[in-house]
């Protein structure tokens, strides 16, 4: 027997890939509304982080250093 959420399911899996890509946008938007203020604020801290790294204030660390100390760390 096939249900209706079967059918969904299926109609869903025959949509362009550029329909599927909008309609899982607006699902997740649906479970976790954008919350423009607090976007706005991680977007001012990235440019500004972006512009640390650009000028030298800051210096970053090789993700693979980063993950051999954190397992020295934590993973004797």
């Amino acid at each position: 027997m096939v249900t209706k959420k079967d059918e969904l399911i299926s109609m869903v899996e025959s949509l362009p890939v550029d329909i599927k890509t909008t309609l899982v946008e607006k699902i997740l938007n649906s479970l976790h509304p954008s919350q423009k203020e607090i976007d706005a604020l991680w977007a001012k801290e990235v440019e500004k982080r972006v512009k640390e790294i650009k000028t030298g204030k800051v210096k970053t660390i090789p993700g693979d250093k980063v993950f051999k100390e954190i397992q020295e760390k934590f993973y004797r």
